[in-house]
């Protein structure tokens, strides 16, 4: 059975095995057992990015995983690529535009086609979250981002980056699709556009202002201004993001474990839904996890009764 150390060991290839395999046999013992094991010791911050296509996500996610590596951090890239199944897909159809070196070990990349899922997240992007959070000091997730798949990634992430573009309207959509209380950091990209990025910047903070977002239980949402062409802003940017994981792990860690808990268990809900519908959920009965336990355990347990229900 292949472990974290295993995993730890044999580098970016191992993982990228492990991946193949919990694709291939979600249900296993052996991968519910490492997915466990990883869910117990979590060691990266998970960041989430969204915004709509066209926005730069790509581009600014190149600059964020330069800023990481040049402080010595190990980073995990989870891309979601809007594709069908017929068509398959790469990271948003162009994985070069990744401008990272191969052979260094501290960066891995992973692109799943979203297929048929609305929600901006491919159906094991939380599983694989979760093996890379245990091996990494920071993960990255770039999300779709298109219609409401914006919400879907909080249930994936520790900090969220919501993406606007000067001049788009994007602002004025951010606010109409009622998600300004999702982003713990907003970042409006290409700066250099000057006057637009300017008011593009405004536009976030009055609709932050209306939709009563921007608050998140004492963290007030910063509205930065990047130019990731150019590498300007980055350095705000990841000090912001730091300081919400700072914000998040205050009081012995609280916060961000309750946060955890919390997508467990949406997780664990919508896995159930997936697989035997609205009667399964109501057949399974309470969902709640108590603190601390993981996830694929009790989904194994569940699919193992639900099944034999469904048969009996």
């Amino acid at each position: 059975m292949v472990t974290l150390d295993d995993i730890r060991a044999g580098g970016k290839a191992a993982l990228a095995r492990a991946l193949a395999e919990l694709e291939r046999f979600p249900d296993a013992p052996a991968t519910v057992a490492l997915l466990d094991g990883a869910y117990a010791e979590p060691r990266a911050h998970v960041v989430g990015m969204t915004g709509p296509p066209g926005v730069g996500k790509s581009t600014l996610m190149n600059a964020l995983i330069g800023g990481w590596r040049a402080d010595g951090r190990t980073v995990g890239c989870i891309a979601v690529d809007p594709s069908s199944r017929r068509s398959g897909g790469a990271l948003l159809g162009d994985r070069t535009r990744l401008t990272t070196d191969p052979e260094d070990q501290g960066i891995f990349v992973r692109s799943m086609a979203a297929r048929d899922r609305l929600g901006g997240l491919a159906a094991l992007t939380v599983s694989a979250m979760v093996l890379m959070r245990a091996l990494y000091d920071v993960v990255l997730i770039e999300t779709v981002g298109v219609g409401q798949s914006e919400t879907d990634v909080v249930g994936v992430a520790d900090t969220v980056l919501f993406c606007v573009q000067p001049g788009s309207g994007d602002s004025l959509q951010f606010m109409k699709a009622g998600i300004a209380e999702i982003p713990h950091v907003v970042v409006v990209t290409k700066a250099d556009m000057g006057a637009a990025a300017v008011r593009a910047r405004a536009d976030v903070l009055g609709a932050l202002g209306l939709g009563g977002g921007g608050h998140h239980e004492g963290w007030e949402t910063p509205v930065l201004m990047v130019s990731s062409a150019r590498r300007e802003g980055m350095e705000p940017l990841v000090a912001a993001i730091d300081a919400h994981a700072a914000w998040l792990g205050d009081g012995g860690g609280e916060r961000l474990a309750a946060a955890r808990h919390a997508q467990a268990e949406a997780w664990l809900e919508e896995a159930v839904r997936e697989r035997f519908g609205r009667e399964g959920v109501r057949r399974a009965g309470d969902l709640s996890l108590p603190m601390g336990v993981s996830p694929f355990t009790r989904l194994s347990e569940l699919s193992a009764r639900l099944g034999f229900d469904s048969k009996g």
